[in-house]
Parts: structure tokens; sequence; C-alpha cells
């Protein structure tokens, strides 16, 4: 289910309640949602940001869409990852769109 790209950074597809369940044991201390609520089958973020934040877990809500992914969405994932407490979880509809993201913010530095 969670697909480890680099160290301490990892990415899934759609996650929901019981998904969010398994990554908080996984022990992951930091979530990012790159999928916008907008898309069909998403989940809305909130709904999971609720049970992410009880276990005292940080959520953000980075929404991208699928097929571009800009310069300011880049620069925005490296502000989160820099100040991001490790093991990240990064997810969207299959874990693509958040394996490019984070190629695109490494360039960013």
């Amino acid at each position: 289910m969670f697909q480890e790209i680099d160290n301490g950074i990892s990415v899934a597809g759609q996650l929901d309640a019981d998904g969010i369940k398994l990554a908080l044991e996984a022990g992951f201390k930091t979530i990012i949602c790159n999928r916008p609520d907008t898309e069909d089958g998403a989940i809305p973020h909130a709904d999971l940001q609720l049970l992410v934040e009880a276990a005292g877990v940080a959520f953000h809500y980075h929404p991208v869409q699928s097929a571009i992914q800009t310069l300011e969405d880049a620069t925005r994932m490296a502000e989160i990852l820099s100040n991001a407490e490790r093991p990240v979880l990064a997810y969207c509809r299959s874990g693509a769109r958040s394996t490019n993201l984070y190629g695109l913010s490494l360039q960013i530095g």
C-alpha cells in the first residue's frame, strides 16, 4: 500500500479511513494529500485530516492537477517537506502524482 521512494518519504494511492489507520500504525509523522477534492473518486481531505490530526500527526492539503505540476506546486511541496517530521506519506489517486511532485521538489531544493 505504501511505496518508499526515498529515505523517509513514501507515496500511496487514494487513502480512506482504513488507509489512514494503517498509515498511523506504520508510524508516519506527516501525511500530505496531493489530490484535489474535486476529482472523481476523491475522498474529501477534511474527513481524513480529522483522523490524522486526532492522532497528533501533521496533515497538509496540497492539491495539484494530475497532468501538470507547476513550479509553484513543486516549491510548495519543497516547503512542506523542509519542515515535515519524517517519515512522510504523500498520497494522490495512484501515487504517481505525489512521486512526480516529490522529484520536482528535489530540484527546487
